[in-house]
Formats: structure tokens, sequence, C-alpha cells
């Protein structure tokens, strides 16, 4: 009889001991489960941060670049019309010329007019501004829609991890060690009218 009891009670601490494994097992996986799923939200939000920076970082200096050859090809159209009108004065000099010497002269002033024009066309002979704003539109195109992949995958992580947080009975572990709902992104105010980029 003693022995039955003997057994009854290692039967007894057995199971309690089972059930305590299994209850901590339980309580371990939910709770690294919510670590990881945590990390996840942070890792996709720097993400976030890391496509902000990038477009901070990029559309200033595209924005400038583009300024800048567009100053240049405005300089350079405005060199080549001058040396144009230059070349229109030396020919009216050369039509009107009534000697050798004016003649000489008014043609020393075409050479000159001319051999100055050419060398403007040689050294941009494919203005491309209008090439450079397109390539501008399309990198403000890709780097919002970076943005936007960005902020879907986060809202997305967002989710899992909110479901992991609610879901019972996981949610007690939520609530004994911490883990709260996180809040996905949401635009800012005024956010729906698209930025302005001037020239």
């Amino acid at each position: 009889m003693a022995k039955n009891k003997l057994s009854g009670g290692w039967i007894a601490l057995i199971v309690i001991v089972v059930l305590v494994l299994i209850i901590g097992g339980w309580i371990a996986g939910s709770y690294n489960g919510l670590v990881s799923s945590q990390e996840g939200v942070d890792a996709k939000w720097a993400n976030v941060q890391s496509a902000y920076q990038r477009r901070a970082d990029l559309i200033p200096n595209l924005v400038a670049t583009v300024q800048g050859m567009k100053n240049f090809e405005q300089d350079t159209l405005t060199q080549i019309t001058q040396l144009r009108s230059e070349a229109g004065q030396a020919k009216i000099n050369v039509d009107g010329a009534t000697s050798p010497a004016q003649l000489q002269s008014a043609m020393g002033s075409m050479d000159s007019v001319l051999s100055r024009l050419l060398v403007v066309v040689e050294k941009y002979p494919d203005l491309k501004s209008g090439e450079n704003f397109l390539s501008l539109q399309d990198e403000l195109a890709g780097t919002e829609n970076r943005i936007k992949v960005e902020r879907d995958i986060y809202n997305a992580a967002v989710k899992t991890y909110n479901v992991n947080v609610r879901r019972f009975p996981t949610n007690i572990i939520a609530s004994m060690f911490g883990f709260d709902k996180r809040t996905m992104f949401e635009a800012d105010s005024g956010s729906e009218n698209a930025p302005k980029v001037a020239f």
C-alpha cells in the first residue's frame, strides 16, 4: 500500500513538473515571439527612416545639380546668341565695306566671332537640361515609391505585432512584460498635398 502511495506521489510530482515545463515553455516561446515581432517592427521603421534620409540627402543635391546645369546652359545659350549677334554685325560690316582695309578689318572681326562660336558649339554640342529634368523626375518618383513601399512593409509588421499582442493567451504575456500595441504609420496633416519642387 505504501508503495502505491509513493508511486502515486511520484506520478503527481512528474505531472506537476511536466505542467511547469509546458507552461514555462509556452511563456518563454510567447515572450520570444513577441520580442522577435517587436524587433521586426523596429527594423521596418528604421527602413522607413532610411528611405526618408535618402530623400533628404538626394533631392536637394539633384535639384542643385539640375539648377546648375540649367544655369550653365542658359549662360552658354546667351553666349551663343551674343556671338550670333556679333556675327550678324560683322556681316553687315563686310557687306558695307568700301575699301580693302575696311573689308579686311570686317573679315577679321567675322573670323574672330566665328572661331569663338565654333569653340562654344564644339565644347557643348549637346545641351541636356531637358534630359536632366526628366532624370530628376524619375529620381523623385523612384524615391517616393521606395518610401511608400517601406511604409507599407512597416504597417504590415505593426499589424502582425499588434495581433500577437492582443491575441489570447499571448496577450497575458504581453501585458505581464510590457509589450504595448504599436501605432501604424499615418500621414501628417496636409501631406495629401504633393510637395512642390521649384527652380
